[in-house]
């Protein structure tokens, strides 16, 4: 069912309009709010426009990281079981030579 959210995001209000969760997007714009003002903190002079594309980029990189650990985290799953596979098969060949 399409609902409509309104957020707040750097004192700019905005009406969302989807099917997800209202505490989720509420939580999504929250982190944006945030990743903002934690930028305009160190930037006296930027834009809007420069704080939201700078917190694009944060988000983005915070994105990219997450996904490489979790590729990584894949890989090092994939490597134990492997061995956990080939260690099994090693006791169980002795018992199938009787």
């Amino acid at each position: 069912m399409t609902k409509t959210i309104e957020v707040e995001i750097y004192g700019q209000r905005y009406v969302i309009t989807g099917e997800a969760d209202e505490e989720y997007v509420k939580r999504l714009a929250n982190y944006v709010d945030t990743q903002i003002r934690v930028l305009a903190q160190g930037m006296k002079t930027a834009t809007r426009a420069k704080l939201a594309v700078l917190a694009a980029l944060n988000i983005t990189h915070q994105l990219f990281q997450a996904e490489q650990t979790r590729k990584e985290g894949d890989a090092e799953i994939d490597r134990r079981a492997l061995s956990l596979m080939e260690s099994i098969e090693e006791q169980l060949e002795p018992a199938r030579k009787r």
